[in-house]
């Protein structure tokens, strides 16, 4: 299964309404978009399913519009309901072959994994993506555990579907992922958390491409 391509994995946006203040989150979403985000992820625990479904729907017409995959986070229901490009799920979510049975063959289905185990039996179960973390400290996700880049390295290895890193990334710590045979990193806080979203998205574009370039050279 293969239905994303692997560059539009390089800087994978997950939202999180804690950051958007006086903004909204459309419009934060829009501008890291403008900024080089190449995939984003609709990340919602607390909104009821109207209004989720509305922002759901608003936000994934923008990717549209630009190109840009657009997954929601383990609510396959709403993924499917709106016709989402795909959904992202948990190890503690729905297992992955019943999502794909769910999903049908040619939506976008990304699994988190924490070990080489549990990567292999997601590629086995129809996962077109990793996210394998926690790789850096972070405080958006208070269970992820920590995956060593030893151990980040050896599930990249493993699998033949391509593997995103996520947790606790930065422009300034991305460098040292370099190496270990990701193709791109998922990111909350070094966008949205940032006080210039566009301006905070480029930086850490500009550092995904320069440590991919350095992957790519060993």
């Amino acid at each position: 299964m293969r239905n994303v391509k692997e560059e539009t994995l390089a800087v994978y946006a997950v939202t999180d309404r804690n950051w958007v203040g006086q903004d909204t989150l459309y419009h934060q979403v829009e501008l890291a978009i403008e900024g080089g985000t190449t995939f984003v992820q609709l990340r919602e625990k607390n909104l009821d399913k109207r209004l989720f479904l509305k922002e759901a729907v608003e936000i994934q017409n923008l990717c549209r519009k630009h190109s840009i995959p657009f997954v929601v986070n383990d609510n396959v229901a709403i993924a499917l309901e709106m016709d989402a490009d795909g959904v992202h799920v948990g190890q503690s979510d729905m297992e992955a072959g019943a999502v794909r049975e769910k999903l049908g063959p040619d939506k976008i289905l990304g699994v988190s994994a924490e070990t080489v185990e549990q990567a292999i039996l997601a590629e086995k179960n129809g996962a077109d993506y990793l996210g394998v973390g926690a790789v850096f400290p972070t405080g958006s996700k208070a269970d992820a555990a920590d995956v060593s880049l030893e151990t980040l390295r050896e599930i990249c290895k493993s699998v033949a579907i391509p593997v995103v890193a996520i947790g606790g990334i930065s422009q300034q710590n991305v460098c040292e992922l370099k190496g270990t045979g990701i193709v791109g990193v998922a990111v909350i806080s070094a966008i949205f958390g940032q006080s210039d979203v566009k301006d905070a998205t480029k930086k850490l574009s500009r550092s995904v491409q320069e440590m991919l370039q350095e992957t790519v050279k060993k």
